[in-house]
This record gives structure tokens, C-alpha cells and sequence, in this order.
């Protein structure tokens, strides 16, 4: 069986992806609508999986990202 490897975007791969700063990505973060992976060494990490999702969620909503 083969496994499925998980794409993880850092930080500013996972803002270009949704097309906002990195400031807004911060505030989206606070507000805990997208809660990343975090590294050993503390940075964070994104799978696109979970930005989808954000994204579908932010149009159900009528909210751009």
C-alpha cells in the first residue's frame, strides 16, 4: 500500500496560496479559523488540505479571505 505524503506550505508559501499578506494570515491564524502544524523548532506549517477548506469556508460565509 502506498502512503500519501501530506504537502505542508510554510507560512509565506501558505499566504501567496490564499492571496493575502502575511499580516492577514496572522490575524486569520488569532482568530483560529486555519491552526498550524508547528515544527520542533517552532515555525509553522500548512497542508493545502487545511487551507482549502478555510477557503470553502470564507465563501460559505460570504468573507473574503
Amino acid at each position: 500500500m502506498t502512503e500519501k505524503r501530506q504537502e505542508l506550505l510554510t507560512a509565506k508559501e501558505a499566504a501567496a496560496y490564499l492571496r493575502i499578506s502575511m499580516f492577514t494570515l496572522n490575524i486569520v491564524q488569532r482568530t483560529g479559523a486555519i491552526v498550524p502544524y508547528r515544527t520542533p523548532g517552532g515555525h509553522r506549517r500548512y497542508s493545502v488540505e487545511m487551507l482549502n477548506e478555510y477557503l470553502e469556508e470564507s465563501r460559505q460565509q460570504g468573507v473574503r479571505p
